[in-house]
């Protein structure tokens, strides 16, 4: 077979270019995207920040493969998208999706450029500004069960607390996959979760899935909320306009 070691593109302004590994699932990259554009501060096309942008949803499945256990590997797949992105000139990768960051290492091994970390970012952001907080996750189950967070969190000091029903959860998530996201049933599901995180002790939630950043607005509560997707947002524009 005839390999393709195409050069990485190159652009003459020297402007900062990022890399979506998208597509997990389709509406919450374009959530990002559309936070991205909504955090910058731009008079023109000219002012916004270059994406290119792979979504991609033929990624396979992580819940799957990690909830159920019988769902192919999806780090071969994430390490193809991440160079096809690198030789097309992005600078560094970011990837709008929390459970995906399982195979974070397969994408950073596959690449010369940095691939930042949704987790570290959103945690530090937490750090920052709540020190010792107790966190309530609302995400995916595959998450805990991963244990994706524990350790970033453990180093900063901020406990972890998960709903009870991650049923309820991951019924939430399949809903917002299937359009059905803003349905009275599927909000009300995440603000009975979101309830009972504040009711156990928490400080703050963190929307730890990119799918509940999409239907995020809707959730009613009276506790500082981070929104994973929304960091990487701010950051990303931050980084970009360094350039």
């Amino acid at each position: 077979m005839q390999h393709n070691h195409q050069a990485a593109i190159s652009y003459a302004d020297g402007h900062t270019i990022v890399g979506v590994l998208g597509g997990m699932g389709p509406e919450a990259t374009v959530t990002f995207m559309q936070r991205v554009i909504d955090a910058t501060p731009a008079e023109d096309d000219f002012d916004h920040v270059h994406m290119i942008v792979d979504s991609n949803p033929k990624v396979p499945s992580r819940i799957k493969a990690l909830i159920e256990g019988d769902g192919e590997n999806p780090g071969p797949t994430i390490a193809d998208m991440s160079r096809r992105l690198e030789r097309s000139g992005a600078d560094f990768l970011v990837m709008p999706c929390n459970t995906a960051h399982f195979y974070w290492q397969d994408a950073q091994d596959a690449v010369g450029i940095p691939v930042w970390n949704i987790v570290e970012r959103t945690l530090d952001r937490i750090a920052g500004d709540m020190p010792k907080a107790s966190v309530g996750m609302l995400c995916s189950p595959a998450l805990r069960k991963i244990q994706l967070y524990e350790g970033f969190a453990e180093s900063r000091a901020l406990p972890l607390l998960y709903p009870d029903d991650e049923n309820a959860i991951l019924d939430v998530i399949r809903a917002v996959k299937r359009g059905r996201g803003r349905q009275p049933d599927t909000l009300s599901a995440l603000a009975r979760g979101a309830a009972e995180l504040k009711e156990r002790g928490a400080d703050v939630l963190v929307l730890a899935c990119t799918e509940f950043s999409v239907i995020g607005n809707a959730l009613d509560v009276s506790l500082p909320v981070v929104d994973s997707v929304q960091v990487l947002a701010e950051q990303v524009v931050a980084a970009a306009a360094r350039s």
